[in-house]
């Protein structure tokens, strides 16, 4: 880690310097909408569920999450029709201390197995007041990805979650930067209410950003206390040490989440999982990969230039990316849409994957609205408005992305491009 750092350094003050003739690096960012708080409803006893998500936790295992104030049974009934349990599992409670918060009981349990493309109906903690029901995604092809970035808790993200609602969606991927509570423990409490309705419909998976940290030097040592013990990824299932990075497959399509705010470099347990990861891929039963990290690896906005997170972390693994054939690769951190071409090592490159910034979910800092100038091939559509995204996976060969602005609370669609996977293309063939 002391050589790691001694190079975040010389990046950060090349990088800085570099960014400050090139462009306005201390951007303005327009005025954000209000901040949203959801409360506890008074009618809700303290051991009614709440914040109910879910997430896939192996092929056909999905995990329940909700938070109860009072102790109560980590318990979850359920079957296809309502009403009706078939099935109960009991899981695990836990629950965690960040300085003077104490956080309610927080309970994980894995269902299943389940069918694809099936809706099923579950309570949790035996509550018969609140009946919750999820679709499954599908075995095969097609399926349909939302993807949005840096949610936060705005009125803005409670017009971009509205617009996500309608789509229809099988799974949504988030890129990191999730409640925005930036030590402020209930605030992810209130996000955990704002995102349930539709959180507890089809699986989250997420990754975690900057504002996931929540380490203060001297006072509280652990990072990602909040975002580990709420919400909990399959990284066991997958191989991985750690819930910062992990791996699933759905339908034909594997999904690689990356931590950019834990160790990356050549001797990391992330590189190296990394590694195997990508060697384990059958491309016969899931041609098409997605991987997404935080912090853009190619980036056009002024803001968060020369950051290491994002400039080392591109130094060690997009080599490990390219020769995989990765498809896309999603990132937020920068409060605004942006797409490339397929790109690798700076240039075109049309056996590289394709990289998209979609960090433009809602949060309360606003929009990162000043871009480099003159705008480099490379960058294919860029601009800086909050919206989100969908990506419809046909088949084993194509698939469909549209980015939607929000446009005076209009879902506008405004950057739609066909891809072709890597695997189905002669010339990328491994």
């Amino acid at each position: 880690m002391t050589v790691m750092k001694g190079q975040a350094l010389v990046f950060v003050l090349a990088m800085s310097f570099a960014g400050f003739i090139g462009c306005v690096v201390s951007y303005e960012r327009p005025p954000a909408r209000n901040d949203i708080s959801v409360l506890q409803p008074k009618e809700f006893p303290s051991t009614s569920p709440q914040q109910v998500h879910i997430s896939v936790a192996g092929p056909d295992k999905m995990r329940i999450s909700w938070i109860t104030q009072s102790s109560a049974p980590a318990v979850v009934d359920y079957g296809t029709s309502p009403k009706a349990y078939t099935s109960s599992v009991t899981g695990t409670s836990s629950s965690y201390r960040y300085l003077l918060y104490n956080s309610g009981q927080i309970h994980d349990v894995v269902i299943g197995p389940l069918n694809p493309d099936t809706v099923y109906y579950y309570r949790c903690s035996s509550d018969s007041t609140r009946e919750f029901s999820f679709k499954t995604a599908p075995a095969q092809l097609p399926i349909k990805f939302a993807v949005v970035g840096d949610l936060g808790q705005t009125e803005w993200t409670s017009s971009t979650l509205q617009h996500v609602g309608q789509s229809n969606y099988d799974m949504l991927l988030l890129p990191g930067d999730l409640a925005y509570a930036d030590l402020v423990q209930n605030l992810w409490d209130s996000f955990g209410r704002l995102v349930e309705p539709l959180a507890s419909q089809r699986p989250w998976m997420v990754t975690q950003g900057n504002h996931e940290i929540e380490k203060i030097p001297l006072i509280h040592s652990t990072p990602f206390m909040a975002y580990n013990a709420r919400w909990r990824m399959p990284f066991e299932e997958s191989g991985s040490t750690s819930n910062l990075y992990y791996s699933f497959n759905v339908a034909g399509v594997h999904v690689i989440m990356l931590g950019s705010y834990t160790d990356f470099g050549p001797n990391s347990e992330q590189f190296k999982w990394l590694q195997a990861d990508l060697g384990k891929i059958d491309r016969g039963k899931t041609p098409w990969i997605i991987a997404i990290v935080h912090a853009p690896w190619y980036n056009t906005n002024c803001a968060h230039q020369g950051e290491p997170e994002s400039d080392l972390m591109k130094e060690y693994m997009e080599e490990l990316i390219y020769k995989a054939r990765v498809d896309i690769v999603f990132a937020g951190h920068v409060h605004a849409y942006e797409r490339f071409t397929r790109v690798y090592n700076g240039k075109a490159d049309n056996c590289a994957p394709t990289y998209i910034t979609i960090g433009d979910g809602g949060n309360r800092e606003g929009l990162a609205n000043k871009y480099k100038d003159p705008k480099p091939e490379t960058s294919v559509f860029r601009e800086a408005s909050f919206g989100y995204a969908e990506l419809e996976v046909v088949n084993a060969t194509h698939a469909v992305w549209t980015w939607h602005r929000n446009h005076d609370d209009i879902s506008v669609a405004s950057d739609t491009v066909w891809f072709t996977s890597l695997s189905s293309d002669p010339p990328c063939k491994l």
